[in-house]
């Protein structure tokens, strides 16, 4: 047996855990750039918990409030500019997966004067800025993880960054922060966190290390998905359940990193403007259904969810996500060859083919 384990962030989890920990700011920095989406912060309280803490530790902070969803560089470049304007000297994130990639993008470029090359690159003269995340969706563990993924319009598709610079110094997960999430915002994060443990757990990548803690993300979040298939609110104890196992899956892709379903999933994402969570999902059974024949750890994940096969595993994503988007053959050549350029297909294992890949794809949308 051999493995690396590194999961650097300090995690604080519970309701009213800004709160009970404070402190932990003081130790970061003076003054804070605070990064978020439009308005959601602000509703969903978050905001108002950070800023708090915040004041009560005699720290000053700026806002930047214009996080899209699936965030640009040019975006990140923008808030790096204000971050050194306003001398700040650490970033919190606030929100969902957008945020926290663009808050760690920020946190480089804050520091370093880089083309995209150099921003890409995951290696750095200068430390990014320490960071502070605050998921407020369940789904992308982007709190631990040290990727952030960027909309890049040089390439038309999405595209990552790794370094373990970027890992968050701490994380605050607060579940009451995800209770104003719609349903279909809920089953679309989970289904995401479901896709980083699947498809670390099935890496080429993964370790002895790393298996138990994907089998037990998989094993809530089988639980969970099954209740949201009637599309009503999940309680509060289910949310802190979904909560958890998207932390537990992003502590896996951390070793592992994501596979083909990503690659797949991102020029659905940037062209067709699907949620990447729900564009994860419409592609995971058709992917399953390739790896079956040379993997008998599908099994394993099928099992964890507590399901009794890969088809069933279909019928479930077919019940969270309802009507599939109609996707064109000529579409579907085009995806195929931007996945086949993604470092993510390596990662497969097995590695597919290309036809493999549009194969993926046409049994994903009724082709």
């Amino acid at each position: 047996m051999e493995f690396t384990f590194n999961m650097p962030v300090k995690v604080f989890f519970g309701k009213g855990c800004i709160d009970k920990n404070s402190s932990v700011l003081a130790g970061i920095g003076k003054k804070a750039l605070i990064v978020t989406g439009k308005s959601s912060a602000d509703k969903n309280g978050s905001l108002k918990q950070i800023t708090g803490a915040l004041s009560t530790e005699g720290i000053k902070y700026e806002r930047f409030n214009r996080v899209e969803a699936n965030p640009s560089v040019e975006t990140v470049r923008e808030a790096a500019q204000i971050a050194r304007d306003v001398k700040a000297d650490f970033i919190i994130g606030i929100g969902g997966g957008s945020p926290l990639d663009a808050a760690k993008a920020i946190a480089i470029l804050a520091s370093n004067d880089l083309d995209d090359d150099g921003l890409f690159s995951g290696v750095y003269k200068k430390k990014p800025l320490p960071l502070i995340a605050v998921p407020t969706t369940a789904g992308t563990g982007s709190e631990v993880t040290p990727y952030s993924i960027l909309t890049f319009r040089k390439i038309s598709n999405k595209k990552s960054i790794a370094s373990p610079e970027i890992f968050p110094a701490a994380a605050f997960l607060d579940a009451s922060f995800t209770e104003t999430l719609p349903v279909d915002t809920t089953i679309n994060t989970a289904v995401d966190a479901l896709s980083h443990t699947v498809e670390g757990y099935l890496s080429a990548k993964a370790t002895d290390v790393i298996a138990p803690i994907a089998i037990e993300s998989m094993r809530l979040l089988g639980t969970s998905l099954k209740k949201l298939t009637d599309k009503t609110a999940p309680s509060f104890s289910e949310r802190e359940n979904l909560l958890y196992a998207s932390m537990l899956a992003g502590m896996v892709i951390a070793h592992t990193g994501t596979t083909a379903v990503h690659a797949m999933g991102y020029p659905l994402t940037y062209h067709r403007d699907i949620d990447h969570g729900r564009a994860n999902g419409l592609l995971m059974y058709g992917y399953l259904r390739f790896l079956e024949p040379a993997s008998a750890k599908v099994k394993d994940v099928i099992y964890a969810m507590g399901l009794k096969d890969v088809d069933e595993f279909g019928s479930l994503m077919e019940a969270l996500l309802g009507k599939k988007e109609e996707i064109t053959d000529e579409e579907i050549e085009n995806f195929t060859d931007t996945a086949m350029t993604s470092k993510n297909i390596a990662n497969t294992s097995p590695s597919p083919t290309r036809d493999e890949v549009k194969k993926i794809f046409q049994l994903s949308f009724g082709k």
